[in-house]
């Protein structure tokens, strides 16, 4: 994930690394990464790189330069300005941003959006989940055009989530699947494959505690072994994204390499 190899940012675990974006990837290539999922949020949206003609051209040529892929965006953005939850001008204004994100997503080769249906951008009601299908539905054949997919993150219990996936095409629309968040919620991983792991396309590798914050990988409550388990035998063959705990020493690209060994072990003995 993005910003992981940099420094926090006024205590955030997880925000666009705005003066180290560049030096991740020099970084990210010494210590053998060679992926990366984008980090974009609603301040100074307009700004990011990701959204400029001029910061395009610039992730391309580094991404050659330094052998990175970036197949992925997590959409913090649309988690702290949902459409869905407002009316009028502001609702279209977001869905404008939407537009413009999808559009910035293709011209550097990005083909899946990771939409956060939690804590901000939660759900709360049939109106907003039916503002919210509706217009993605609107844009399926635009976001087809880009070969874009829209995956989603939620806290809705298994068989809510598959109800909810259901309303949209499998072709265009699927399931973010975060090891972390789920454990923190108490599902379990075969109940929730049964009821929608067909429809998982991207996941992140984290660790919580039941009810509680991100905690270094194998000190929470997630089950990773029976995580990666089920992933296997759903024939899952994405990617995983290290959406980790940060280093309390500020040594985060060794706290991430540790992170990607311990994760790479358990992958490999459970045949995901």
């Amino acid at each position: 994930m993005q910003g992981r190899l940099s420094p926090l940012i006024d205590g955030r675990i997880q925000s666009f690394p705005w003066n180290t974006w560049r030096e991740e990837l020099t970084v990210g290539e010494e210590n053998d990464f060679s992926l990366l999922e984008w980090t974009l949020d609603q301040e100074r949206l307009y700004e990011n790189p990701l959204l400029r003609e001029d910061g395009q051209d610039e992730i391309r040529t580094l991404c050659d330069a330094h052998h990175f892929a970036i197949p992925s965006l997590t959409g913090d953005c649309f988690m702290q300005a949902p459409f869905w939850k407002v009316e009028g001008e502001e609702a279209q204004s977001r869905k404008d941003d939407f537009i413009a994100i999808a559009k910035a997503c293709a011209a550097v080769g990005i083909s899946m959006m990771v939409m956060p249906l939690v804590d901000n951008g939660r759900i709360e009601d049939q109106h907003q989940e039916n503002d919210l299908v509706s217009f993605l539905q609107e844009q399926e054949g635009f976001l087809n055009s880009l070969n874009l997919k829209v995956v989603f993150e939620s806290d809705f219990g298994p068989d809510e989530l598959a109800r909810f996936i259901a309303r949209l095409s499998p072709d265009t629309f699927g399931i973010n699947y975060d090891i972390g968040n789920s454990a923190a919620l108490g599902f379990t991983p075969d109940e929730e494959f049964s009821a929608y792991g067909a429809r998982v396309l991207n996941v992140h590798i984290k660790d919580r505690v039941r009810g509680g914050a991100t905690v270094p990988l194998g000190t929470g409550d997630a089950d990773f072994g029976a995580v990666f388990s089920v992933l296997a035998h759903a024939g899952y063959t994405g990617n995983y994204i290290l959406q980790t705990a940060r280093a309390d020493d500020d040594d985060h690209a060794g706290v991430l390499i540790s992170y990607r060994d311990m994760a790479v072990t358990q992958i490999e003995s459970h045949g995901a």
